[in-house]
């Protein structure tokens, strides 16, 4: 049905969830609800956690503070209408809160990444230059690298509703996809989408590019001074810290790159496989950053034992 606002395109489009799996769809709804659950939980118990430990008021955890709160507005993002199809059958979504939805799932998205080079550069600061760490990273500069993502993000993702909203929608109103997600929602366009694709591209290369070139090179530099370390502990605790970073890194970018890839390239995967893909990349990460940050980082780990268990005695280790 056309939007009475505009004859060119139309008002809502029926997201499908997954196709040829729709008999499954409830069963895909207690994932779904368990990994949401559990990344307001978890980046909810980190946020706390860092609030009311003096301890931790340092940059890498308000970096990790910065991080679960993406984490939260991404799985939120993305859940909530995955639940609503899963469970309750709410397939149709408005076309201008689906270019929302798209807007805020890529720009987070974007800016998990940024959030991903700063901490390995705080981490690169720590080991390499630890002299000068509180010199380079003060409270105002975390800030503002924080800020820097986020513009980064905004600017760099605005294009594509745009040119979604410019494009005419006559007839296709049937998204393959269990979310609005950018390449889905352009093919549906009923005319030329060279911009729209050639700029989705470049956007998901440039930053993949240059955030994994610049973590890279961060971890480079870092090994290298682990291993000019003469003390064994002194090794050890400074790659135990990196490997903290390292999971989260591959647990965000392996998925995400899988998806990027068939979407554009693997013809022959089937559409089921790549939605799943395209849903762990988005649903995993903000529940698996608070469990290997909990876990691997003893100053967390302790705090959540003391607030959760006051007579439980905190480990050495």
């Amino acid at each position: 049905m056309a939007d009475n606002a505009t004859d060119y395109h139309i008002s809502s489009f029926f997201l499908v969830g997954i196709p040829g799996l729709q008999e499954f769809h409830c069963w895909f709804g207690i994932p779904v609800c368990l990994l949401f659950s559990l990344t307001l939980l978890g980046n909810g118990v980190i946020i706390v956690t860092v609030r009311l430990e003096p301890s931790l008021h340092q940059p890498m955890y308000f970096f990790l503070c910065m991080l679960a709160v993406n984490d939260m507005g991404l799985a939120t993002s993305t859940a909530l209408k995955m639940l609503g199809i899963f469970w309750f059958d709410a397939h149709w979504i408005n076309f201008n809160i689906c270019l929302t939805q798209m807007y805020s799932i890529h720009t987070l998205c974007i800016l998990e990444s940024a959030l991903l080079v700063a901490m390995a550069f705080d981490r690169y600061v720590a080991i390499c230059i630890p002299l000068h760490y509180t010199t380079i990273l003060t409270t105002s500069v975390v800030i503002k690298m924080g800020v820097v993502g986020m513009i980064r993000a905004l600017l760099m993702v605005l294009p594509c509703p745009l040119l979604i909203n410019r494009l005419p929608y006559y007839t296709k109103y049937v998204i393959n996809h269990a979310y609005c997600e950018h390449m889905a929602v352009v093919k549906l366009a009923s005319a030329n989408t060279f911009i729209n694709r050639a700029y989705g591209i470049s956007v998901a290369l440039s930053v993949m590019t240059l955030d994994l070139g610049l973590i890279a090179t961060s971890y480079i530099k870092i090994l290298q001074a682990v291993f000019r370390l003469s003390s064994q502990n002194a090794r050890s605790k400074a790659m135990s810290t990196c490997v903290c970073h390292l999971c989260t890194i591959l647990v965000s970018y392996t998925p995400a790159l899988f998806s990027f890839l068939t979407h554009r390239i693997g013809k022959k995967v089937p559409p089921s496989v790549h939605i799943i893909f395209a849903s762990v990349y988005l649903l995993v990460p903000p529940t698996v950053n608070p469990l290997v940050y909990g876990v691997k980082t003893k100053q967390i780990r302790d705090r959540v034992v003391g607030l959760f268990f006051p007579n439980k005695k905190i480990s050495e280790n």
